[in-house]
């Protein structure tokens, strides 16, 4: 129970600090106040402010209390700072950077992937996508083989500081699903891109690999900027509230 409070808490400031609720530069309400607010003791609250303080949503010192930090100092390579971004809404801005940074990463580790990938891996990375096309044909919003997917292309790459960045990368894949309204649609229009991934994979070509990964995160991309737009537009006609 105390590691749940702990964990509703994280998420409730962090999403709060997200969406502006508390002002940057300005001191969160006394911790007294805070602990009635979200119903939780002194000693989760403060757990919960310091795992923020290391993400860079807050600072604390003595006789300045507990102060919300600028976006600059957030750190944007944190999954929960990304998710919570996500959550809260995001800007084709924010969508640019976040595909910027895919795009940097993911299509040189496929070139290594395609060099260095074991048997083993690619029949990993083949039941990982056959579980896709089985969710897709079902019509089930299931998740978890399209992110056991992408974690094996990192892990093929044979890089362990690359491999760390699947966590970022899974928050990434979760919150873009969240965001694009759990439609099965979603993943079946990335599925080709998917399947020319693994292809190129299995046919250990590197500038191949290299290109599929660039153009599935083109797809991805293009997916959430029209439904942005989409979501923008309809926000612009819905009436005017009494």
């Amino acid at each position: 129970m105390p590691n749940n409070l702990h964990s509703q808490t994280l998420r409730h400031l962090g999403e709060a600090i997200v969406a502006g609720q508390y002002p940057r530069d300005k001191t969160l309400p006394p911790e007294p106040v805070l602990c009635v607010q979200l119903g939780v003791s002194r000693t989760v609250l403060r757990e919960s402010v310091k795992s923020l303080v290391a993400k860079g949503l807050l600072s604390t010192g003595p006789k300045v209390g507990t102060r919300v930090l600028a976006e600059d100092h957030w750190n944007w390579l944190d999954p929960d700072v990304l998710t919570w971004k996500f959550r809260m809404g995001f800007s084709s801005d924010f969508l640019h950077s976040v595909c910027e940074l895919r795009r940097l990463v993911e299509p040189a580790c496929l070139r290594l992937a395609a060099q260095r990938v074991t048997p083993e891996q690619l029949t990993e990375l083949q039941s990982a996508f056959s579980g896709m096309q089985a969710a897709v044909a079902q019509g089930l919003d299931d998740l978890s083989d399209d992110l056991r997917f992408h974690h094996l292309l990192l892990k093929a790459g044979g890089n362990r500081l690359v491999t760390q960045m699947s966590k970022l990368l899974r928050a990434l894949l979760r919150a873009a699903h969240e965001q694009l309204g759990r439609r099965p649609a979603v993943p079946n229009s990335t599925l080709p891109w998917h399947a020319a991934v693994l292809q190129a994979l299995q046919a250990r070509d590197p500038d191949r690999a290299q290109r599929a990964m660039a153009e599935l995160i083109d797809a991805v991309e293009e997916d959430l900027a029209r439904f942005l737009k989409t979501r923008q537009t309809f926000a612009r006609d819905l009436p005017a509230s009494a």
